[in-house]
């Protein structure tokens, strides 16, 4: 009995271990080779298994698109959780720059976030709820560091936090689309930091910029 029990427990475990790792490779597969040129064959070779065998844990490659994106989100998440809580309020638009820097060393996913973006506009789309809670997660989450600067007098105190939030991210999202219309032209991260100097000059106490 005892073995019975165990089985399927087992058997799930080995199942999310091996979809962890199947969405793991496929994001460095799409990040340095793009979405389009990536074949389901070799993300399912760099697992070990078939792509019969990746079919069994992702129905299609749109699927397996959508699992990485929500894994970027997560590891996105993450990295902000790791600012300093006293971080001030240039530090936190100093990290706006950061990030962007960061998904240029994965260009790909850049490219990624453009294409499913706009698939995410669709209220059917599978991608919506995603991008949704996304978006929500990420203002609210930018929205309250910006309160704690606040709070602390780092920044202006009739701050609209909220709005702020919005714009930035807005901002961000909206030069990676550029970026990737522009074949990679554009300097992503100096227009992500001129626009956040520019903020720090209206919401800091000082007026200072970046």
């Amino acid at each position: 009995m005892t073995g019975r029990t165990r089985g399927p427990r087992g058997s799930y475990a080995v199942g999310v271990d091996r979809r962890r790792k199947i969405v793991e490779a496929a994001a460095k597969r799409f990040a340095r080779e793009g979405y389009h040129r990536t074949a389901l064959t070799r993300i399912a070779e760099d697992v070990g298994i078939t792509e019969g065998g990746l079919l069994h844990h992702f129905r299609s490659k749109k699927h397996l698109l959508l699992a990485v994106m929500e894994h970027r989100f997560t590891s996105e998440a993450q990295w902000w959780a790791r600012l300093p809580p006293d971080a001030t309020g240039p530090e936190v638009l100093h990290a706006m720059v950061a990030a962007t820097e960061r998904h240029l060393t994965e260009p790909g996913l850049i490219e990624l976030f453009v294409l499913t973006s706009a698939e995410a506009a669709d209220p059917t789309s599978a991608a919506h709820a995603v991008f949704a809670e996304r978006y929500q997660g990420a203002v609210d989450e930018l929205a309250q560091l910006l309160r704690r600067c606040v709070e602390r007098g780092t920044l202006r105190a009739d701050t609209d936090c909220t709005a702020i939030a919005r714009e930035c991210i807005a901002v961000s999202d909206g030069l990676q689309l550029q970026w990737v219309i522009s074949g990679g032209a554009l300097d992503l991260a100096e227009a992500v930091r001129v626009h956040a100097d520019r903020i720090a000059r209206t919401i800091t106490p000082d007026g200072n910029g970046l």
